[in-house]
């Protein structure tokens, strides 16, 4: 077989397993084809064949970024069991990676990248699309994936594929060291024949396993909640993905303890159970945020603890607060200067379940967070229901009106701009699989192909983009992708004539909205004048979408309902009203401001950023 019949050929023999279930391991292969992978992968999986026979099924995308947002889409729905592989030509097909590349591997979710690469016997120096390197001959534009995959390597020779590929498995399917694996395939070493040993393509299953805490660390991170009087659980991704959400349950039913969520771990509970709080830091709750100023511990499941989740270090404000992290991670579990309790999150919280049996928080603590979750939730429906329902709805009302048509199994997406923001604050989230918020890179662009990713891995399921009409712009392609799949997906498109979030940013840091709106020049040369005359209901129209018009929020609604109701990709467009009906930030957020300006703007931001810097503390 060629290099690329036996990489395809051992692909479709891998698994992974956790708790006796089996999974494969990579489900399907995406590309585009050029002459850097067209002779190689796409001729081993024609010969794989195609239909439900295939070897490995292959999926037609139409841009190669979206395709690695696609396969991270469908690898967080399956908890990250289960992945997807993406194949480019050499040159921008392999360099659009990039983006996605550093998407995945931020977010710690698996996706194997297939990149072509130029000849590794260079008969013809350079070739097409070849980058020369003044100072290496042997630098191609791959090696910009390094940085951002988690495991990166170059098949120089056939035999060599035989470590690349189980080392490039190991790594998808470990839970701590996944991200995006790249394995470089140079074009001539793809079509080369080789005599393989039948060893390397026998079944392999991987296992996952749930890793107990050490009785020791367990023992003191008992000891250390048992002894706190103002506790607080901070629940990251890592619960989602290790299924861990019965037993956060259980932890706090029996304890009392409360639980803020960041944007990877909200639905860890469901939103109306009486210890959930919502989210946490810059975009979180009210009184998610309040316990946090005053709480004397804070336990962190699954999380990184990123600058919107601290509020870049200003929100635990208790002088003697201390930090347990339970992460399968020991890069994560000793920051914020924690007692470290690495494991399996669902492991970790069985156990010290157990370790903290007949424990419970004090009575006037949970009266105080249940009174502040009830306040909160009046300011929820406040923001979400509009008082004249044949008025153009706020961005908050169009979360409100997809809050009253959505069911149980539902799943909304959404990435960048204003509107995590108001989710990670406003959204109700039902089910443990529903709320999907890539915001560990914010990557305008994701929305689309990512709910293409959701709806294969989660056949049907509900699936619903929500993209302004600045993400739309970027990365509209995959609709194809949809429409050609016949995937049901439905985009909430939403018309505010600009980046809406970087707006507010701007405005707050003294930059005063510069750049920010889709509008004509005015005479003074500012993009301050008419709203641009763009229809993007008709431009996803013309790429095959069912598109349903709103003005009001009734209509909204009404459209929402119908599409839900449709089988074919939907698009419903609404205009906006721009008021802000959303809650305030309630903490923080470092985003340096001019240290030296004329504009008034400008120095007052300062004065306000150098107060707030001002309250940053090290957690050691």
């Amino acid at each position: 077989m060629t290099v690329a019949q036996a990489l395809i050929r051992f692909l479709a023999c891998q698994f992974t397993e956790r708790d006796g279930r089996r999974h494969r391991l990579i489900d399907a292969v995406w590309g585009v084809f050029g002459h850097g992978n067209v002779a190689g992968i796409g001729q081993a999986l024609v010969e794989s064949g195609q239909g439900p026979g295939a070897v490995l099924p292959f999926r037609q995308g139409r841009n190669e970024q979206a395709m690695v947002h696609a396969a991270v889409g469908f690898a967080r729905q399956r908890d990250r069991l289960s992945a997807q592989a993406v194949t480019t030509s050499i040159g921008p097909g392999a360099t659009n990676l990039v983006t996605g590349a550093a998407l995945a591997t931020i977010n710690r979710l698996p996706v194997l990248l297939l990149p072509g690469d130029t000849f590794a016997t260079r008969p013809a120096d350079p070739v097409l699309q070849q980058l020369e390197h003044p100072s290496a001959g042997d630098v191609s534009v791959n090696e910009a994936l390094r940085p951002v995959s988690r495991w990166f390597d170059r098949v120089h020779r056939p035999e060599a594929l035989i470590p690349a590929a189980l080392a490039a498995m190991r790594v998808l399917a470990d839970p701590v060291e996944t991200g995006a694996v790249t394995l470089a395939l140079p074009q001539d070493v793809q079509a080369e024949a080789f005599d393989w040993p039948e060893g390397f393509f026998a079944e392999r299953v991987w296992q996952v396993p749930r890793q107990a805490p050490d009785a020791g660390a367990l023992a003191a991170a008992a000891e250390a909640i048992r002894a706190a009087r103002r506790p607080l659980i901070v629940a990251g991704g890592g619960v989602h993905h290790s299924e861990a959400e019965e037993a956060l349950r259980a932890l706090v039913e029996d304890t009392g303890i409360p639980v803020a969520s960041t944007q990877a771990g909200k639905g860890s509970l469901r939103h109306d159970h009486p210890c959930d709080l919502g989210g946490i830091g810059h975009t979180g709750t009210e009184p998610a945020d309040a316990l946090a100023r005053r709480a004397d511990l804070v336990l962190g499941i699954g999380t990184r603890w990123t600058d919107f989740t601290t509020a870049s270090h200003t929100l635990f404000a208790h002088p003697g607060v201390r930090f347990v992290n339970l992460t399968n991670s020991p890069a994560d579990a000793h920051k914020m200067g924690a007692l470290a309790l690495i494991a399996d999150a669902r492991a970790g919280l069985a156990a010290l379940r157990k370790a903290l049996a007949g424990h419970r928080v004090e009575a006037g603590y949970a009266a105080e967070y249940a009174a502040g979750k009830e306040r909160w939730e009046a300011r929820v429906a406040a923001s979400l229901t509009p008082a004249d329902e044949d008025a153009r709805p706020t961005q908050t009302q169009v979360i409100g009106a997809l809050d009253e048509v959505v069911g149980e199994e539902d799943v909304v997406i959404n990435a960048a701009g204003s509107m995590p923001g108001d989710l990670h604050k406003l959204w109700r989230a039902r089910h443990r699989r529903q709320y999907h918020l890539e915001y560990g890179y914010s990557c305008m662009g994701y929305e689309i192909p990512a709910a293409i990713g959701v709806a294969l891995a989660a056949p049907g399921r509900p699936v619903w983009a929500l993209v302004g009409d600045g993400t739309y712009l970027m990365n509209p392609t995959e609709l194809v992708t949809a429409v050609q799949e016949g995937l049901g997906i439905n985009v909430v498109l939403v018309q505010n004539h600009g980046y809406a979030s970087i707006g507010g940013l701007s405005e707050l840091t003294g930059a005063e909205r510069f750049g920010t709106a889709y509008r004509h020049r005015a005479p003074d040369g500012s993009y301050t004048g008419d709203p641009l005359p763009v229809d993007l209901a008709a431009n996803a129209a013309s790429l095959g979408l069912h598109v349903l018009r709103a003005g009001t929020y009734r209509e909204l609604r009404a459209a929402l309902a119908a599409a839900r109701a449709d089988e074919r990709p939907t698009c419903v467009y609404v205009e906006t009203d721009p008021a802000d009906t959303a809650p305030e930030a309630q903490a923080w957020w470092d985003v340096p401001v001019a240290g030296a300006a004329s504009r008034p703007a400008a120095r007052a931001a300062r004065e306000t950023y150098e107060r707030r810097a001002a309250e940053r503390r090290r957690h050691l």
